[in-house]
């Protein structure tokens, strides 16, 4: 019997811990011309937030914007130097990285990479040439060669091309250049040219980071320039844009760079990053309008936020501030969306976060 009560005690204590230490891996891309070599990564607890050891995963040259497949099995890194590169690689199961090749991206400083749901094609977005590149991915997680690339520069306008993302037949690209929002339809294998912007972006706001509604029927474009988002609708002849918000502080009169968006996982919240400000703005998001609310502006703790995800449990939200060299953890309020800090951790140069 004591044996039995012994064992059931150990047991008990075994699936406590297992509950207790549900940890992830996260991914932290960098600019490599400082203290930072590559690609880090860092154990995270879903259950209490805790980072836990800062690793190199991979010796790289700036890998300052990183994506996963959908299974998770190969990782895209930009390569924004000298060579303007896209880089393909294997996540080991000790959670290292290993380089399976590299390709040209085509273009000058390549800033974003993103992957479509069926884990079969990448795109790089090329902020210096104002380009962007589509590539077929092989099984094996391997990079081929862009079989297109589409070049947003006209003789009178310089394009800066800083985001694109697929949602199933589209391929939508945020050009911050020539404050465009681009539409393509995949067509025959191949992407078409559907609207050279969704909607009217009036001024020079900079569109540069967007997020979409699972549904693909909301937009929410942030704004480097102007500090603001700007919500867009589907309709059945195309889009249109239903709001303008500011991201900053109504007290707040010094210079800003607005950088990264996304939305909550039951999508009812919507975060954007000030660079400046130093910020996470955050926002109300009504379900059946679309229309967003701002609720919250809050320090970042840090300096220049270029980057910043929330955990796959929707409980946590984690900021690379890229120039004070830390990341920045804070609980998210399930009821109201609003944050709390709870701790900082040194990084060398963080500038994406990838769960």
């Amino acid at each position: 019997m004591k044996f039995r009560l012994l064992y059931l005690a150990l047991i008990t204590s075994i699936l406590n811990f297992s509950c207790n230490t549900q940890t992830i891996p996260l991914y932290v891309g960098t600019y490599t011309d400082g203290d930072s070599e590559g690609i880090y990564k860092l154990d995270f607890n879903t259950k209490t937030g805790e980072l836990g050891k800062l690793e190199l995963a991979l010796k790289i040259n700036n890998p300052s914007f990183i994506s996963y497949t959908p299974n998770k099995k190969n990782i895209y890194a930009v390569g924004e130097g000298e060579l303007s590169a896209i880089n393909a690689l294997k996540v080991n199961t000790d959670g290292s990285l290993t380089l399976l090749n590299t390709v040209t991206s085509n273009g000058k400083g390549p800033c974003h990479v993103s992957v479509n749901e069926k884990g079969n094609k990448a795109v790089v977005s090329n902020y210096g040439g104002g380009n962007v590149s589509v590539y077929n991915l092989n099984n094996d997680g391997r990079l081929n060669e862009a079989f297109q690339v589409f070049d947003h520069n006209t003789e009178n306008q310089k394009a800066r091309a800083h985001s694109a993302q697929f949602h199933k037949d589209d391929l939508f690209v945020s050009d911050l250049g020539r404050n465009a929002m681009y539409q393509y339809k995949l067509k025959n294998e191949n992407y078409q040219l559907k609207s050279e912007t969704i909607v009217e972006m009036l001024g020079n706001p900079g569109p540069r980071h967007f997020a979409l509604t699972k549904d693909g029927q909301n937009i929410y474009i942030i704004n480097e320039y102007a500090g603001s988002i700007t919500s867009v609708k589907r309709t059945a002849d195309g889009f249109k844009k239903i709001d303008e918000d500011s991201t900053l502080d109504a007290s707040y009169t010094g210079n800003n760079s607005c950088a990264d968006i996304h939305l909550s996982k039951d999508e009812r919240f919507l975060y954007g990053s000030n660079r400046g400000e130093n910020s996470i703005a955050v926002f109300e998001r009504n379900k059946e309008t679309g229309t967003i609310n701002k609720i919250q502006n809050i320090s970042v703790h840090g300096d220049w936020p270029r980057n910043f995800t929330l955990d796959p449990s929707g409980e946590f939200l984690l900021v690379a501030n890229q120039k004070s060299n830390n990341i920045s953890v804070f609980s998210i309020d399930s009821k109201n969306g609003t944050l709390s800090f709870i701790y900082d951790v040194k990084v060398p140069t963080p500038v994406c976060l990838l769960f």
